[in-house]
């Protein structure tokens, strides 16, 4: 993955900008580094949605965030990414309760886990990681265009989390149909990981699109997608705890000592979100690719391929009138 771009000069301690007025969502944000995320917006005066699927989990975890002075306030907001339809719904609730959308996080995902399917009969991991975020986005889209448009001195902006692992992939990979998107991806190294890999393409592929689409309208949006980093996270530490007994010790002592903490892994997804050198330098950013920390890269092949943004575009499209959503 050849970085291309030097890391920008910001402090996430002291250049965050007053986000008074401004609202944000963040999807998984009751752990790991969507947690993370929303502490470092809402001290600074964002009304911040924590949309997660469990109730008592976020409450839980909006207990546990630190909110000093000029802090702003999280709400729960029900999310269910396993099924579209949920997700649709829960985005027609929140432009219910809003005027506005400034900074759309889509951060919560299924990592590495068994295959297997959701009702709809696709792929879990793409049903979560991709379809689901496309459409919970889509519905928000044009509460967030208005956002943009009615307020001049709005910054409005897209960040999708995705993964490295998309290295794992080969580069004929496609998204031509339901069958593409089942893909086990098996034999060969980590199936669960390119599986996983696959899903993190779709956010890349999702991301270039969706710019494509502003610029031809016209329309100051931003969005970008980016690699966090390997935290220490819950999810990271899931992972680890299904490893083997021989290695599931090893992992963890690595973790522990060598990976940094959510606090500091979340530097590069609060840049993507809320940094001014974005909105200063917005040609040079409009679609890109993040790696940590906050520097713009190349992906893979497949994750600069136009026609296959395309292809992943009216796929998803086409399965979800299939399903009705």
């Amino acid at each position: 993955m050849g970085i291309w771009s030097s890391s920008p000069k910001w402090n996430i301690d002291k250049d965050i900008p007053n986000l008074d007025g401004k609202v944000v969502i963040v999807t998984g944000g009751n752990a790991g580094l969507g947690f993370a995320t929303i502490q470092y917006l809402v001290r600074h005066g964002a009304k911040v949605y924590m949309a997660a699927r469990n109730e008592e989990k976020a409450k839980a975890a909006i207990a546990r965030l630190e909110l000093g002075e000029g802090a702003g306030n999280v709400e729960w907001l029900e999310l269910d990414l396993g099924d579209p339809r949920k997700a649709k719904a829960s985005a027609e609730k929140f432009l219910e309760k809003e005027q506005r959308l400034d900074i759309l996080v889509n951060n919560a995902a299924i990592t590495i886990a068994p295959y297997q399917k959701s009702i709809d009969d696709i792929q879990d991991v793409m049903v979560t990681n991709h379809i689901s975020p496309f459409v919970f986005t889509k519905t928000l889209l044009p509460l967030l265009e208005k956002t943009a448009a009615n307020d001049p001195n709005s910054d409005v902006r897209i960040v999708n989390v995705s993964s490295q692992a998309i290295l794992y992939l080969s580069d004929d990979i496609r998204f031509r149909n339901r069958e593409d998107f089942n893909d086990e991806h098996t034999g060969g190294f980590s199936p669960a990981l390119k599986r996983y890999g696959r899903s993190k393409l779709a956010n890349i592929l999702f991301t270039r699109q969706l710019q494509s689409d502003f610029d031809a309208k016209n329309v100051p949006i931003i969005t970008l997608s980016l690699h966090p980093g390997t935290i220490n996270t819950e999810g990271n530490k899931n992972i680890i705890n299904r490893q083997n007994w021989f290695l599931r010790p090893i992992l963890a002592f690595i973790s522990n000592i060598f990976l940094p903490d959510a606090n500091n892994g979340a530097y590069t997804q609060v840049f993507a979100a809320v940094s001014p050198i974005v909105r200063q330098q917005a040609d040079k950013y409009k679609g890109a690719f993040l790696m940590p920390p906050a520097v713009i890269s190349k992906t893979n092949k497949p994750g600069e391929s136009k026609e296959l943004a395309k292809e992943l575009w009216e796929t998803t499209e086409t399965l979800l009138k299939e399903l009705e959503v």
